[in-house]
């Protein structure tokens, strides 16, 4: 099927396609039979356009967008057609495919952490494509940088050209990648999921600039993404790929409005959005409101030593909160406002600088031995990101069980048949305690590390943005899993998320976190629709509607407000 037609973005003029993608397939040899990745994807760009490409987890999506820059591995086998001008993109090699990377088209990577270079300043990884592609001394390069890097909105940017990557916040990585793929003012960017795992506001800022950088140098934009708010906040077109083909294309306004195929359908029925009725089965029973505290903090304060005699920084500061049997406190904030700090220290695994943190009883700031290991049994932790967190060495059924076999908890046995117990529980077949995480999807992973944290049947659960980088239709059933294994069980729940949509699906109370401090604190209700906090209410107006008429008047807003700023 191809993507084609102008869009509805009224600056578009050119009728001559920028880049032209003809029935490309992506196949990977294996020990087996051929993977078939990408199946015959045709669609064009235009230049000044945005074209949004969506699916789910294993769609081809990415695959596809790498294939026409050469970023595949040499098991690949590419066929079709991709011209960029009048350049062949398909088969190209060596000087003549670096010649146009970076210069002519270029990629804003998913994870600038693992895109970015620890052991190079970011400057000098901005400098990099100038040199090659510009001929410019040094000393030119640096300071078209420091120009990019003040571009993108990093601050002190003369100061931030020598900064390591390990030194920038999670946004502002993102923005030296944009730093980075501009650099050479290319004609078209790929920008790979640009926004996953930052918070609204940043998110925000990233999408204004990248709709400057549009508008003011007419790049033309591949949005590869599996958030529909942004969709409907960037795109002039949208295209759907679902197991490796393009199934729909069109006008943003015809697909969110007017959607064709079942499974565009279905992924548009399964997006979260603020303000949508959630489902009865989301609320806590009645019964078991208002149940006895199970984790509780006081004056709570987390200080990190200042670097080279800087002064310290202050992550949490003097916090009061308090989690429910049977209930979610949802703990939303920017980067850096110091929640996940919060619920590392909730389950032990932060040293406090003073306060106290209760969890059934016990003081985990004081306690040690005994008392400890048994609090510490008592709870349980859902990370971020579980292709990090899971040992690739384990099995499946070890890594689920690796909680009991510390706590000394069963026999080998009993172990083995808690881990199926907890596989059939989220869902998953019970033949996959055999298996590995890399042989997982996102999704699968997720489930895993679920059924880890539940393992021992904890009284207290923390989940660190459980399900951020997933895809809506995996999140929407990895929420419903969790939701009714946490009603069934009763632990209560610290859920750290920036994702508000989520909150207002699932939480019944909600904290709201700013520069280490909690600045409002009440029901999803009140806090979500009647915010009593300035910030509380910029984080809700911050967040994109999966509804592109809504988005297109209040970018309309944000530009006037700007203009007029």
């Amino acid at each position: 099927m191809t993507a084609t037609g102008s869009g509805d973005s009224p600056g578009l003029t050119s009728t001559a396609p920028l880049l032209s993608v003809e029935d490309v397939h992506v196949a990977f040899r294996t020990d087996g039979a051929p993977v078939l990745a990408v199946r015959g994807i045709s669609y064009e760009l235009n230049p000044g356009e945005v074209l949004a490409i969506v699916g789910e987890s294993g769609s081809g999506k990415t695959v596809g967008s790498r294939a026409i820059m050469g970023l595949l591995p040499p098991t690949a086998t590419i066929t079709g057609s991709a011209r960029l001008d009048q350049t062949q993109l398909i088969g190209l090699r060596g000087e003549a495919m670096r010649q146009v990377r970076g210069d002519r088209i270029a990629m804003i990577f998913q994870e600038p952490s693992t895109a970015l270079d620890p052991v190079r300043t970011v400057g000098w990884q901005v400098c990099e494509a100038l040199l090659v592609h510009r001929k410019m001394t040094r000393a030119q390069a640096r300071a078209r940088a420091i120009e990019l890097l003040d571009l993108v909105g990093i601050p002190d940017p003369a100061q931030r050209v020598d900064s390591y990557p390990h030194q920038l916040s999670g946004g502002q990585k993102q923005r030296a990648m944009i730093a980075m793929a501009i650099s050479c003012d290319p004609e078209v960017i790929i920008a790979d999921e640009p926004t996953t795992a930052l918070d609204v506001t940043v998110q925000a800022q990233i999408l204004d600039l990248l709709h400057d950088l549009k508008d003011r140098l007419g790049t033309a934009i591949i949005l590869i993404t599996h958030n529909m708010g942004v969709v409907a906040d960037m795109a002039d077109r949208v295209a759907v790929m679902y197991r490796g083909e393009l199934v729909e294309s069109g006008p943003v306004r015809d697909i969110f409005e007017r959607p064709q195929h079942p499974y565009t359908k279905h992924l548009l029925a399964a997006v979260p959005y603020l303000g949508r009725p959630r489902p009865a089965s989301m609320d806590t029973p009645a019964e078991h409101v208002g149940a006895d505290i199970v984790m509780s903090v006081h004056d709570l304060c987390v200080d990190f030593p200042g670097r080279l005699g800087a002064e310290a920084v202050h992550a949490v500061k003097d916090v009061d909160v308090e989690v429910r049997a049977h209930e979610i406190l949802a703990l939303v904030g920017e980067s850096g406002s110091g929640k996940t700090t919060l619920g590392r220290c909730a389950v032990g695994l932060q040293p406090v600088t003073s306060g106290a943190v209760r969890v059934l009883g016990t003081d985990i700031v004081t306690a040690k031995g005994k008392a400890l290991r048994e609090a510490r049994r008592k709870m349980g932790f859902v990370f971020q990101d579980p292709a990090a967190s899971l040992n690739p060495r384990m099995t499946v059924g070890d890594c689920i069980a690796e909680p009991m076999l510390i706590h000394g908890m069963g026999t080998k046995q009993s172990r083995l048949e808690r881990a199926k117990e907890l596989l059939d529980a989220v869902e998953l077949p019970i033949d996959y305690v055999e298996r590995y995480p890399h042989e997982l999807s996102g999704g699968q992973r997720q489930r895993v590390s679920l059924a880890r944290a539940l393992v021992t049947g904890p009284e207290f659960v923390v989940a660190d943005e459980p399900t951020s980088a997933l895809d809506v239709s995996v999140q929407a059933r990895v929420l419903e899993v969790f939701v009714r294994l946490q009603h069934s069980m009763g632990f209560g729940c610290l859920f750290v998320t920036h994702d508000l949509a989520v909150v207002d699906l699932l939480a019944d109370r909600i904290a709201v976190m700013h520069r280490g401090e909690i600045v409002e604190l009440g029901s999803r209700e009140q806090v979500l629709r009647h915010p009593r906090q300035e910030y509380t209410a910029e984080l809700i107006a911050a967040v994109p509607l999966p509804d592109a008429a809504e988005q297109a008047k209040r970018r309309t807003i944000r530009r006037a407000a700007h203009l007029k700023a």
